[in-house]
């Protein structure tokens, strides 16, 4: 049977996101979620595997992105999601930056070791960084050892604002300190991504 694919926006603070809903039999699945000045490029590729009906439309998938935009942590947690067929390590990757809970934040080299290949800790983020299905597959909860930001698709600022809308706090990497916990990460400035590395406000 030919899936429907319908997409929306869901508006944060920090720019808009475009999320695709694939539905088949009444059963939706989440096949891409992007911030919208990203979607085009990370749904080309999508769009080839899911070559169905296309069109902008409300599903449940959506409302629960909003819920959790609007402060409902727990919404997405039973979003079923579909990013296509992948390599074993990869989807390994994926599944396992589900686990990462709300509000928490593992480092890259936790990461591996969680899928079983702690050496692999550069191919860790490169699986991260091929994630089609951002904020649900939460790849923002994954930060440096040190506990400062690293990369993001969608910009440094947006990974700040994800962690921070989600009550996180710091990795705690070697020899971090940040004062009492869970009071910086209501800032954006809990964060610094500069040369000199991590510091607290």
């Amino acid at each position: 049977m030919t899936d429907t694919v319908h997409t929306a926006t869901v508006s944060t603070p920090v720019g808009d996101l475009r999320l695709a809903v694939a539905t088949s039999s009444g059963k939706e699945r989440l096949i891409a979620l992007t911030f919208a000045d990203h979607f085009e490029r990370v749904v080309a590729p999508v769009r080839e595997r899911v070559p169905g009906d296309w069109d902008e439309g409300e599903t449940a998938t959506t409302d629960a992105v909003r819920r959790y935009v609007a402060g409902d942590l727990a919404a997405l947690d039973g979003v079923v999601v579909d990013a296509g067929p992948v390599s074993p390590f990869r989807q390994r990757v994926w599944d396992a930056l589900r686990e990462i809970p709300a509000g928490t934040t593992w480092s890259y080299r936790q990461l591996a070791e969680r899928v079983g290949t702690a050496g692999a800790v550069r191919a860790v983020g490169s699986a991260n960084g091929a994630n089609p299905v951002w904020v649900v597959v939460p790849c923002h909860r994954v930060v440096r050892s040190d506990g400062s930001l690293g990369g993001y698709g969608g910009g440094v600022e947006r990974k700040a604002w994800l962690l921070a809308h989600e009550g996180a706090r710091p990795a705690g990497g070697a020899g971090h300190t940040c004062g009492e916990p869970g009071v910086a990460a209501r800032s954006l400035g809990w964060f610094r991504t500069t040369r000199e590395g991590h510091s607290c406000t």
